[in-house]
This record gives structure tokens, sequence and C-alpha cells, in this order.
């Protein structure tokens, strides 16, 4: 494992935001939704993620924590603005990392 300093972690913006819509992707290389994400004052963003083990009403109104700050990237005819955190099992599922009660949206993880 590589070593980093705590000034390198405070780089990376990882922010809490609410699922607010949810869309099958078909158009992706592997299983995932397009979702729109509210984080509060950052404004909605969108992300492509594979996390289909989800309904898509257990993540509507869902909080999240997901990376802000990487640039966007194209997948197939969507451009995911942010990345969504979760954990990945052995199996390949993805679980989400999320608050362990409702905070404010847009606030910065530290």
């Amino acid at each position: 494992m590589t070593k980093i300093t705590y000034s390198n972690f405070q780089k990376v913006e990882i922010r809490v935001g609410k699922v607010v819509k949810v869309e099958d992707f078909p158009k992706a290389r592997k299983p995932a939704y397009k979702l729109w994400i509210d984080f509060g004052a950052l404004g909605i963003k969108k992300s492509s993620a594979q996390i289909t083990k989800y309904r898509h009403e257990e993540l509507t109104g869902r909080q999240i924590l997901a990376v802000t700050n990487f640039p966007p990237r194209q997948v197939a005819d969507f451009m995911s603005e942010v990345l969504v955190l979760g954990v990945v099992l052995d199996n390949k599922e993805v679980v989400l990392v999320k608050p362990d009660r409702d905070v404010p949206l847009g606030k910065r993880i530290l």
C-alpha cells in the first residue's frame, strides 16, 4: 500500500449528496445506473454508478458520499461528474457508503 500525507488526502473532496433521480443505463458496458445527486450549494451532479443490486426506490432520497472534484468522465452517452463511494465485496457487489444519520447536503468529509 502506498502511503500518502494528510495534505494529499485533503485534496480529495468527499461530500454528502442525496440521490434525487435514478435511471437505467443500458448503454454502459457494465450494468450501471444514471444518478442525479443533490449536493446542496454545489447543485445537482450526475454519476454513472455500478450499483444495480439496489432498486431505484432504495436509492431515491438516500444520502450517499461521493468524490466531487475528479474531472468529469464520459461514460457512453452520459457525462459522469462525481464518483459515488462504495465497498466492493468479493462477489463484485457494491455496498454504498453513507452517513449514519441525515446531514446537510454538500458537507465535506474530513
